[in-house]
C-alpha cells in the first residue's frame, strides 16, 4: 500500500489516483470491523451458551432477532416477533398514569382508599399516612408482593374484574410498614394502579391504556389485553429448560405483568421517555416526571442520600460499568429488559423466549450495555478522606424488613438474613448462602461496593429506633442473633425429631417390636401421611399449584394432623416414660408450633 502512495505522490495531477486510494483506505478500516463480532452475533453465541431460545433485541439504531420463536417447530425468530415481557408492564403501565397526572385527572398525592371504597385496606397508619398513588408507583405502599394463587393459578380470567385478586377476609391488603417509608417490590400494588385507572376513566384499564397511550405513542404492534399464542401468530413461544414450550396464561395480577409488544415499539417507547414529554409540538406527560421516573423520593434510602432506588416505574441501577434506568420482567417462558442510559441518551431492549434457573441473563445485559455506552462510566473516584465510621453497633445480623412474599416471612427470618461485619476500615455485607460485597465507606452512613460508581447501601435509624441497612429497593433490620439461633434451634430440632421417630420406628419393626399400640405409631404415620400428596402434584400442572386442587387440600389435611399425631404420641411416650420417643415426639411439635405461628402450618397453598 505505502508504495502505491508514493507513486500517486509523483503524479499528484493522476486523477486516476484518487479513486485507488479511497478504496484502499476504506479495505483498511473495513479491516478490523470485520475482525470484531456484532451485536448480533454475540447474542446469537451466547443464547447457545446458554442454553436459551431465541431473543429480540433493539437499540436506538436498530432492531435484531436470534435463535427460535418455536423450539418445537424451529420457526426462526423475526425482528417484528411479538413478545412478552412480564414486569416492563409495570413501566409503561406507570407512563399511563403519569399522563393522567400531567392532565389533572388524577393527584400522585391522591389516597387511594377513597378511589377503591370496596377495598379494605388494613393499614396502621391510615389516620396520617394513607396509601397513595405515588406509593403504588414507588413500591413503598407496605404490600405484600403476590401471593401464591396470584401467580400460580389455572382460573384466572383475562376479563375477570380486577377486585378478584383482593377477595375481603384474606389479609391480602395489609400494609406492613408506614406508607411512602420503605421500598418493597410489589405486583399487587401495580394491579391496584390499574383499578385507580379504571375508577378514573370509567373503563378498563386495558382498552384505556392502548387508546390514550400507546396509540399516540406509535407503539402501533403493543396492547395490555391479554394476547395468546393461538390468537396471534406473530407471538413468539415461551420455554422452560430444554425447550419445553409453554403458552400464555392469564393473571390475576395482569396489570402487573401483561403486556404484548415488539422490540421496536419498545425502543419507541424508550426514546420518548428520553425526551422532552411532547409528541407532535403537544405536551403529553410533564417532563419533571419523566426525570423522576427512577429516583426514590421520601424513602428512607432516598433521604439518606443513596441515588440507586425505584421511582414511578423505573428502577436506577449500577452495573457493568454505567449508570441506567431500567426494569426487568420475566412470565410464562419470558425474560426481558429495557435499560435506558439519559447520558449519553442510549437505550436497548431485549426479550428472551426462555424462562431458565440456570441462564445468566446478566450477560446479554453487559453485552448490549458495553456496546452502547463504552465511554459512559467515568473512572470510579479514588475514595476520598472521610471521617472515620463507627461501625461497632452497626455489627450484627440483619432480617428483611419487610420480607417481599408476606406468606414466607417465617422462612425469610430463617434463611434470608445477612450479616454485616467489619473488614479493616470496610463494612463486609453478606447474604445467606450468596456472595459476601465489600463496601467502603463514602460519608455519612453511605458505602460503595469497589467497582462501582455510586454508593450502593445507607446505614440509618429509622423512625422507630431500629437499625436499618438498605440498598434503595431492600431494606433489612438489625436483629439480636439470640433470636435468630432460638429459631434455627428450633427448626433444628424438629428436623433431629423427624429423623429420631423414622429411626426408632424403624428398628422396631426390623426387630417386629412394633405395634399399633406403639408410642411412635401415631407420630410415624403423620410423617408418612406427608407423602401423600406427592403423587398428585406429581400428576397436576405447575401453573396450578395455587389453586385448591385434590394436592393442595391434601396437603392441608396431612399438615394439620401431623401436631395432632406428635401430640398423641408425646402424651403415650410419657405414660410408659419413654424418654427418647417423648423427647423426638416434643422436638416436632414445637417445631409444628412455630411453623403454625409463622403461617406455614396448616399449609394452604391456595389461601
Amino acid at each position: 500500500m505505502l508504495g502505491l502512495v508514493h507513486h500517486c505522490e509523483s503524479h499528484v495531477k493522476t486523477v486516476a489516483c484518487l479513486p485507488l486510494l479511497l478504496l484502499l483506505l476504506l479495505l483498511s478500516l473495513a479491516a478490523p470491523l470485520r475482525a470484531a463480532p456484532s451485536v448480533g452475533e454475540a447474542i446469537s453465541a451466547l443464547l447457545v451458551e446458554e442454553k436459551l431460545d431465541g431473543a429480540v433485541w433493539a437499540t436506538l439504531e436498530g432492531e435484531g432477532a436470534a435463535g427460535v420463536s418455536h423450539a418445537g417447530r424451529r420457526t426462526p425468530m423475526r425482528a417484528d416477533s411479538r413478545v412478552h415481557v412480564g414486569s416492563i408492564a409495570k413501566t409503561v403501565l406507570a407512563a399511563g398514569v403519569l399522563r393522567l397526572v400531567s392532565q389533572g385527572r388524577l393527584d400522585l398525592d391522591t389516597p387511594v382508599a377513597p378511589l377503591l371504597p370496596a377495598l379494605d385496606f388494613d393499614n396502621p397508619w391510615q389516620a396520617h399516612d394513607p396509601v397513595r398513588v405515588r406509593h403504588l408507583l414507588d413500591h413503598t405502599a407496605g404490600l405484600d408482593d403476590a401471593r401464591l394463587w396470584h401467580i400460580f393459578s389455572g382460573k384466572a380470567d383475562p376479563d375477570a374484574p380486577l377486585a378478584a385478586a383482593f377477595p375481603a377476609g384474606r389479609g391480602v391488603l395489609r400494609v406492613r410498614t408506614r406508607p411512602g417509608a420503605r421500598t418493597s417490590y410489589s405486583n399487587m400494588s401495580y394491579t391496584l394502579l390499574g383499578m385507580v385507572i379504571e375508577a378514573t376513566v370509567g373503563q378498563r384499564y386495558e382498552r384505556y391504556l392502548d387508546r390514550a397511550l400507546l396509540a399516540p405513542l406509535g407503539m402501533r404492534d403493543s396492547t395490555f389485553t391479554f394476547v395468546s399464542q393461538a390468537r396471534d401468530p406473530r407471538l413468539a413461544m415461551g420455554h422452560f429448560e430444554g425447550g419445553v414450550a409453554h403458552a400464555a396464561m392469564p393473571s390475576y395480577l395482569r396489570p402487573a405483568g401483561q403486556f404484548t409488544t415488539t422490540a421496536g415499539d419498545m425502543v419507541r417507547f424508550a426514546r420518548f421517555l428520553m425526551g422532552d414529554g411532547t409528541l407532535a409540538g403537544q405536551s403529553f406527560i410533564a417532563p419533571a416526571l419523566l426525570r423522576r421516573m427512577g429516583q426514590g423520593a421520601g424513602q428512607e434510602a432516598a433521604r439518606a442520600g443513596l441515588q440507586l432506588g425505584y421511582g414511578l416505574g423505573l428502577r436506577t441501577v449500577d452495573r457493568h460499568g454505567a449508570v441506567a434506568r431500567c426494569h426487568g420482567g420475566n412470565g410464562i417462558g419470558f425474560r426481558a429488559m429495557l435499560c435506558l442510559f439519559p447520558v449519553p441518551r442510549q437505550a436497548f431492549f431485549i426479550a428472551i423466549n426462555t424462562d431458565s434457573e440456570t441462564a445468566d441473563y446478566q450477560r446479554f445485559d453487559a453485552l448490549l450495555t458495553r456496546a452502547l455506552v463504552p465511554a459512559v462510566a467515568s473512572p470510579v473516584p479514588p475514595p476520598a478522606p472521610v471521617p472515620r465510621f463507627e461501625s461497632g453497633p452497626w455489627l450484627g445480623f440483619y432480617l428483611p424488613a419487610p420480607n417481599r412474599f408476606d406468606t414466607m416471612r417465617l422462612v425469610d427470618s430463617a434463611f434470608g438474613f445477612v450479616r454485616l461485619h467489619g473488614n479493616g476500615g470496610n463494612l463486609v455485607f453478606t447474604p445467606f448462602q450468596r456472595a459476601a460485597i465489600e463496601l467502603v465507606h463514602e460519608g455519612g452512613g453511605l458505602f460503595r461496593p469497589r467497582g462501582k460508581l455510586l454508593a450502593s447501601h445507607a446505614l440509618l435509624t429509622s423512625s422507630d429506633g431500629r437499625r436499618i441497612v438498605t440498598n434503595g429497593t431492600q431494606s433489612y433490620a438489625q436483629v439480636p442473633l439470640p433470636c435468630l439461633v432460638l429459631l434455627w434451634s428450633s427448626l433444628a430440632a424438629g428436623a433431629l425429631g423427624l429423623v429420631t421417630i423414622a429411626l426408632l420406628a424403624g428398628v422396631r419393626v426390623a426387630r417386629r417390636r412394633f405395634a399399633v399400640a406403639d408410642p411412635l405409631a401415631l407420630p410415624l404415620a403423620g410423617m408418612l401421611a406427608l407423602l401423600l400428596p406427592l403423587p398428585f402434584f406429581y400428576a397436576q400442572s405447575l401453573v396450578r399449584l395455587g389453586d385448591l386442587t385434590v394436592a393442595s387440600a391434601l396437603l392441608a389435611v396431612v399438615t394439620a394432623l401431623l401436631p395432632v399425631a406428635m401430640a398423641v404420641g408425646l402424651a403415650r411416650s410419657l405414660r410408659r416414660k419413654a424418654s427418647m420417643d417423648a423427647a423426638a415426639s416434643l422436638a416436632v411439635l414445637q417445631a409444628c408450633v412455630v411453623l403454625a405461628t409463622g403461617g406455614l402450618l396448616p399449609l394452604q397453598l391456595w389461601r
